[in-house]
């Protein structure tokens, strides 16, 4: 049997140590390499070629939001499965939207990683169960569906209107009407899942388009 090649990414070591001995219990399973943070992570894709990474989010140096895109761009036979303690739903948009083939939440762990990985490492996306009404699995289209869900046009519209532009404000900025302006925010929220500003900026900010310190 052909073992599933898993990387583990998290700055606590002891969380690392006990998801080793949980995976390399697993028949189809085998642990090649850890790192604690970002650098390490692209690092460690770049040379172990892992089918499937665990990755924290919040992290030193270099956040799981960055390394996401970073080695789905790089490393592109590598799938990645977030294992965060972060329950909010945004963080699972983003993370999926970066590159992510899948998001767990850390206290379930237990009873959803296992199945997590098989189904990533079968080009499968998986969404933990108690984010949504059941386990949520789709095919990959491709290795960057995700991080095309939006056009150019659609990405300048989001980040203006997370700055906090009005529809108007917003039209006059790249010479469109406010109706087409609304199309597009229309657009944004059904291939996103974002309805609010408030998760718009959410948004923006975990995916990179926002400078968390514009002061403007």
């Amino acid at each position: 049997m052909k073992k599933i090649k898993i990387a583990i990414v998290d700055d606590h070591v002891v969380l690392r140590a006990g998801l080793r001995l949980l995976l390399e219990m697993q028949p189809d399973m085998e642990v090649i390499g850890e790192a604690g943070d970002g650098i390490e992570a692209m690092q460690m894709a770049k040379e172990n070629n892992p089918d499937v990474m665990l990755m924290d989010i919040t992290m030193p140096r270099m956040g799981g939001m960055q390394a996401i895109e970073l080695i789905t761009r790089e490393v592109s036979n590598v799938r990645i499965l977030v294992l965060s303690m972060h329950e909010d739903p945004a963080y699972i948009r983003s993370s999926i939207a970066a590159g992510a083939s899948g998001y767990v939440v850390k206290k379930v762990a237990d009873t959803e990683l296992i199945s997590a990985i098989r189904a990533v490492n079968r080009g499968r996306i998986f969404i933990d169960s108690s984010k949504s009404d059941e386990d949520v699995f789709t095919e990959r289209r491709s290795s960057h569906h995700h991080r095309n869900l939006l056009s150019p046009r659609e990405s300048t519209v989001l980040k203006l209107l997370a700055e906090g532009y009005t529809h108007q404000q917003v039209a006059d900025k790249i010479f469109v009407s406010t109706k087409t302006v609304e199309t597009y925010r229309s657009r944004i929220s059904k291939k996103l899942g974002l309805h609010s500003r408030s998760e718009l900026v959410h948004y923006a900010l975990e995916a990179g388009l926002l400078n968390a310190n514009r002061a403007d």
